[in-house]
């Protein structure tokens, strides 16, 4: 007869030997649906606590063809019990399983003959972890009282002596691809193998009856019950989880809040400073009007009004080249700063620009944009200064004499008072305006194009002694603080405009009109409608500077590209 061996699994005492023991079984073995785990509990002869191996606590049947170890221990006494041993709790926190006072039996359960034959036969030895040969005592139990096991092993390949019909619950199976364990129909039973084999059917019933009102701790054993048998009722279990709210009612996170939107306690902060600073504004203009009503700044406001005639004769008036020139500085001015902006806030560009035949110059889409914003910038700077040295209107922005410190001193003392100095800049402009124009033509201007050149791909590479005399970092440093001037230059310059007579300024401005006494065109709009329409082109431009609508133009120079 083939025979095979059982999968074994952990010891089941500390230090032990894998269980079950190491056994041959025939391959001719019962149905895998026969398969009980009352031979678990039967095998087990001595108590638990009393066996040092489990391995050995074995009995030898002869039919089986499993050889019992030379010392196995002898059987229990009639009317002792074996404790099984307790393992870990089914839930956190709770007592060890099984409990104490629901395993109690008396001793090894009675097998009828065709059990024994039939566990002596199992067909897969990895089917179940609790199967073992029933010991030659309880052979000779089922023999010598026939009448309390022949009920039950007709109606079932397998059944055990004295069962209580609670159904087992079903866990995971023993092996993969299997059947849940146990299987179905399995129910606990009490142990009566302990009793005396002269005992009838109806005295095994009552020993039954009172081992069930008073159990001791002993073994369970598992056997198949009938096909109507419950098992549907779920083992009592200790409540750990609570229904809690459903995810689609939960809340969305809240928003972080924007840095350019301020919290509450910063617009407080905001509007009391600005409330600080208008008070400081008035104090200063009330401290100026009486530092100026003094009779030594009556006669320094004589002296120096806030403006010196020109040493060289110069054509009142602007011409249309220089509104023109006006009009383009400021539509580039505002997009050079904007894509400025952009550069130094761009971590990870998503379109890159390459020129043709170098693929090595490989920028930014912005920072193309920005360096090509600078070049058209500068054309129209050089053609700006050019018309304006020809024409002999330098003059106008250039200080021809010392006298322009004190009278711009002049100048801005009046501005703080807001008593405005007489200006009439179709003719000639104060100290102060020459001053800021000069700074801003021939001082800011230029820093802005030294700095920019060495800062993009146009500088030189191979230029090293260059590049040493003058740092990129000495560029960097300087760039950023020319661009803040031009931003506060052209807030002053705004200002100005509107405050010291708006329609005025803006018809010298844009439309090339004004007189040399200041009093024509006064009223005329001209000059507005046009800067109405000047704003709505910068703010075209503003929109406009988006890489849906750069990339075709720069197309045309070189090759776009992702990342």
């Amino acid at each position: 007869m083939a025979t095979g061996m059982l999968r074994r699994g952990l010891p089941r005492v500390k230090g032990g030997e894998a269980w079950p023991p190491a056994t041959e079984v025939p391959s001719d073995a019962l149905p895998a649906d026969a398969v009980v785990a009352a031979a678990v509990a039967a095998t087990v002869s001595t108590p638990v606590a009393d066996t040092p191996d489990v391995g050995q606590n074995r009995a030898s049947d002869p039919t089986s063809g499993v050889s019992a170890p030379e010392t196995a221990a002898p059987g229990p006494a009639a009317g002792s019990s074996a404790a099984l041993r307790r393992g870990l709790p089914r839930v956190a926190g709770g007592e060890p399983w099984p409990p104490a006072a629901a395993v109690a039996v008396a001793a090894p359960v009675a097998v009828a003959a065709p059990v024994a034959s039939a566990l002596s036969s199992v067909p897969d030895a990895g089917a179940s972890d609790a199967i073992a040969q029933p010991t030659a005592e309880a052979a000779q139990t089922a023999a010598a009282a026939p009448t309390a096991v022949a009920p039950a092993a007709a109606s079932a390949p397998v059944a055990a002596a004295a069962t209580d019909g609670a159904a087992l619950r079903r866990g995971l199976p023993r092996v993969a691809g299997g059947d849940p364990w146990p299987p179905a129909g399995a129910a606990r039973v009490r142990d009566t193998s302990s009793q005396p084999p002269q005992q009838t059917a109806p005295q095994m019933q009552e020993t039954a009856a009172d081992a069930a009102e008073a159990p001791a701790a002993g073994a369970v054993a598992v056997a198949v019950a009938s096909d109507t048998a419950d098992i549907s009722a779920p083992l009592p279990f200790t409540r750990t989880v609570w229904q809690g709210r459903a995810p689609r009612y939960a809340t969305e996170p809240e928003r972080e809040p924007s840095k350019l939107r301020p919290t509450w306690p910063q617009t407080i902060g905001g509007l009391l400073s600005l409330a600080a600073l208008g008070l400081l504004a008035v104090a200063a203009v009330f401290f100026m009007r009486t530092f100026l009503s003094t009779p030594f700044m009556q006669d320094f406001l004589a002296a120096f009004p806030g403006e010196y005639h020109p040493a060289i004769e110069v054509e009142p008036g602007f011409a249309p080249w220089a509104n023109w020139a006006h009009f383009f500085n400021m539509f580039l001015m505002v997009l050079i700063i904007r894509s400025g902006l952009r550069v130094r806030s761009e971590k990870r560009p998503t379109v890159f620009w390459t020129p043709r035949g170098d693929s090595k110059g490989k920028i930014s889409l912005t920072l193309w944009f920005h360096q090509a914003l600078d070049l058209l910038w500068i054309i129209n700077g050089v053609i700006f200064v050019v018309l304006l040295i020809v024409t002999g209107h330098w003059v106008r922005v250039v200080p021809t004499s010392w006298e322009v410190f004190p009278n711009a001193l002049s100048a801005g003392l009046q501005y703080i008072s807001l008593d405005w100095p007489t200006e009439n800049g179709w003719v000639n402009y104060n100290s102060l305006q020459q001053l800021a124009y000069f700074t801003t033509i021939f001082i800011a201007a230029p820093l802005a194009v030294i700095t920019g050149f060495r800062m993009s791909g146009l500088w030189p590479k191979k230029a090293e002694k260059l590049s040493k005399a003058y740092p990129v970092e000495w560029a960097r440093a300087l760039h950023f603080p020319v661009m803040l001037y031009f931003v506060a230059f052209i807030i002053a310059h705004v200002a100005l405009v509107f405050l010291t007579g708006a329609l005025r300024n803006l018809n010298h401005m844009f439309a090339a009109q004004g007189s040399v006494d200041g009093t024509a065109y006064a009223d005329v709009w001209t000059g507005f409608w046009v800067f109405v329409v000047a704003m709505a082109v910068i703010a075209a431009g503003w929109f406009a500077a988006r890489p849906l609508v750069l990339a075709p133009i720069a197309k045309l120079f070189g090759q776009v590209s992702g990342r």
